[in-house]
């Protein structure tokens, strides 16, 4: 997450350097936190290992604790982020691709956001009268290459060059270095995703480079690296003289993730899925979703 990497390079820098490239912006969107940092050239970029752009995160601990309408507002919040950072004309078609494993409840996020999107491509194609007021929108859950024997990327690249959107929308599931922030928060960026990325497992970008296209990339952090978490617990404790380094041996190449990730992958997957119908489909609202998909 940019969010996160911004914050390693304040610990990391002196007190008195100034991260040249960045810009941050923090405000208040339906009652949720907002942070958006954008970076703005390739210093910035180099210092936070990020490409140029903007990178949009919301905070959804009123979800989880279950506020007063916290999922209608959530929806709407992240519907108004999400389409200040689209770069196509209202009525463009456009592709919401869920990346991710559905038997694999940490990494299903994608695969179920995609599940509550409005698939109305072929709507508008054959009851142009009824639904031609609509964007043409597609779905897809590109699955993983152990169970499909097939890139995402070039899975993605292949539905992209027969439908011709003039969007994507991908959804992934990311890994975070804090445990507080695991299905707690939606980071929205318009550069693009690389899919495995946050748990070393790189697979072929979807981008803008890639695909000749604007892509948006819809995260959530499900997992946390154990080393991490260990070395944030004894921080916690005031035992911060330890190396990262230092807790590899068993604990390498182990995530964690909560206890009721069931759950909560479900919530975060479904709100993520209405705000990019709002997003996509102007002047509707959450109730008018709701209908649409049942």
């Amino acid at each position: 997450m940019a969010l996160e990497a911004r914050e390693i390079w304040k610990q990391s820098a002196e007190e008195t350097t100034k991260l040249e490239g960045v810009k941050v912006e923090e405000s208040n969107r339906e009652g949720f936190s907002v942070t958006a940092v954008r970076i703005l050239n390739e210093t910035g970029a180099q210092a936070l290992g990020k490409p140029v752009g903007n990178y949009v995160t919301i905070e959804l601990d009123g979800l989880i604790r279950r506020e007063q309408d916290g999922f209608p507002r959530a929806v709407r919040a992240l519907a108004a982020e999400l389409s200040a950072l689209l770069s196509v004309s209202e009525g463009a078609p456009a592709l919401v691709v869920g990346l991710g494993n559905r038997s694999i409840t940490p990494d299903a996020i994608g695969p179920k956001a995609a599940d509550h999107t409005m698939v109305t491509r072929h709507l508008v194609d054959q009851m142009p009268e009824q639904f031609g007021a609509f964007r043409p929108v597609s779905a897809l859950a590109a699955g993983v290459l152990g169970t499909t024997g097939v890139e995402s990327g070039e899975l993605v690249h292949a539905v992209c060059e027969k439908i011709k959107p003039a969007c994507v929308i991908a959804v992934d599931a990311l890994a975070s270095r804090s445990v507080k922030r695991l299905c707690r928060t939606v980071q929205i960026a318009d550069t693009g995703i690389i899919p495995g990325s946050g748990v070393g497992n790189h697979r072929a970008a979807l981008n803008q480079s890639t695909l000749g296209i604007p892509v948006i990339a819809v995260g959530v952090p499900t997992v946390v690296d154990a080393a991490t978490l260990a070395m944030d617990l004894l921080e916690e404790a005031g035992k911060s003289d330890l190396e990262p380094e230092s807790l590899g041996g068993a604990a390498r190449g182990l995530m964690v993730t909560p206890r009721e990730i069931d759950s909560q992958v479900g919530d975060v997957a479904k709100v993520i899925g209405y705000g990019i119908n709002l997003a996509l489909q102007g002047g509707l609202t959450v109730e008018d979703v709701e209908m649409f998909l049942s």
